[in-house]
């Protein structure tokens, strides 16, 4: 190994037990300074505005001279509107009940002893997430509310910009008495970071959560050695069922891919419901299209549309993040929920129907983190579930699922409190 090499894995070996003396910290905090670092967090961030949105411009330059491309630039773009909603969303978290130290249940058994299960943090939770700046600032704050220290790697395109949050982030954590090292970010864009974050820095590192494209998640699974909290991408759709109101399903489908379309939360796939295919689906294909999204069907649905482009396998898997759906029809419930289970990603997935029984076989039988009935997939966010923030939308079935928050980022103890008793 060079130099440099030697350089960069005895800075992250320091990170590592910088990290570790952050959670120490955090631990030993209160309610009331984790809520005042938070609330310092949001002052910063709208004080530093001017820095913050110059280093994103400067990222922004870079990233357009590498070719990256326009949804990939939305991503990564902040203004002074987005930036306000940044420090918007970083006060709700403030606002939101600290879970630590929450009793989730308690009991008293025969012999006496008075039995608590109790929120603690996870320790030091280790985010390594791609384009989108606001994560910088949404799990910093999601951490310090849940009591973690963090390590943060954003990816390339936003090294600046991420920098200057994190100076944000900083004076809100001194402002409150708490030290640096509760959240830190990884200033290098080189790739051996990543690396040695999934080797778990000698053991200092609790949790990994990535949050990108599908080829960062299956690296971190494949080769992390820390445990991982997964976030695969967003391969969503809506099924119109044949009960559905045509109005309100196409204004629904229209919000879920087109409202953005570089978010996790937008459809990927429309699905329509055989039975009234021909009804359903040319108002709907002529909304998207007048909004400038291009339609790619399968036969039947062609032959009701013959505009769109034939769907080929690859776009049943494909999570576009641009203004492009995949078309099929599909015989009902069932062959939706047959569908999704063969091409879906468990993450976000909905129903427009007005018959509740059909609502109700949907839910039942798509195993996804969210399943919404009647609404938009672009739902799938955090702070329109109440929780502030989100560091993202797990897909893993065990620890937490859905939308992860505060709450999901603790674990808990159970404290058993006695009066001497000794076991027979």
């Amino acid at each position: 190994m060079d130099d440099a090499g030697v350089s960069l894995q005895a800075m992250m070996a320091a990170t590592g037990r910088a990290a570790r003396e952050g959670a120490r910290a955090l631990r030993l905090s209160t309610a009331d300074q984790r809520t005042a670092a938070i609330t310092a967090m949001a002052a910063a961030i709208r004080a530093d505005a001017a820095a913050i949105l110059a280093a994103n411009l400067k990222d922004q330059a870079r990233s357009r001279e590498a070719g990256l491309s326009a949804p990939m630039i939305d991503r990564m773009l902040l203004d002074a509107d987005r930036l306000e909603g940044v420090a918007r969303a970083v006060e709700t978290v403030a606002a939101i009940p600290d879970p630590v130290g929450a009793e989730t249940q308690r009991w008293t058994r025969p012999n006496g002893l008075d039995i608590a299960r109790v929120r603690t943090p996870i320790g030091v939770i280790a985010i390594i997430y791609e384009s989108r700046p606001n994560v910088t600032a949404d799990a910093a704050a999601l951490c310090i509310r849940s009591g973690n220290a963090a390590i943060l790697r954003g990816g390339s395109e936003c090294l600046l910009t991420n920098a200057a949050l994190h100076a944000s982030v900083v004076k809100g954590l001194a402002a409150a008495g708490l030290p640096a090292s509760c959240v830190q970010v990884v200033k290098t864009a080189d790739r051996a970071a990543v690396g040695a974050i999934l080797s778990g820095l000698d053991r200092t590192i609790d949790l990994i959560i990535p949050r990108g494209g599908k080829s960062l998640v299956a690296r971190v699974q494949a080769e992390a050695r820390a445990p991982v909290l997964g976030h695969l991408e967003g391969l969503n759709h809506v099924f119109v069922h044949e009960a559905a109101d045509i109005a309100r399903a196409r204004d629904i489908v229209l919000n879920a891919k087109m409202r953005r379309v570089s978010v996790c939360g937008a459809a990927e796939t429309l699905l329509i419901d055989r039975a009234a295919a021909a009804r359903l689906l040319p108002p709907i294909a002529d909304a998207l299209i007048r909004a400038g999204c291009e339609l790619r069907g399968d036969a039947p649905s062609r032959a009701i549309e013959p505009s769109m482009t034939p769907a080929t396998v690859e776009d049943w898997t494909t999570e576009y993040l641009a203004p492009i759906i995949s078309v099929a029809v599909v015989d009902g419930v069932e062959g939706a929920a047959t569908h999704i289970a063969a091409f879906g990603s468990g993450h976000t997935d909905a129903i427009v129907t007005e018959d509740a029984a059909a609502a109700d076989r949907f839910i039942a039988l798509v195993d996804s983190a969210i399943v919404l009935v009647n609404a938009s997939t672009q739902f799938a966010d955090g702070g329109e579930f109440g929780f502030g923030a989100e560091i993202g939308i797990a897909t893993d079935k065990l620890h937490a699922r859905g939308p992860v928050g505060a709450e999901q980022l603790t674990t808990f103890k159970y404290v058993v409190r006695g009066t001497g008793q000794t076991r027979p």
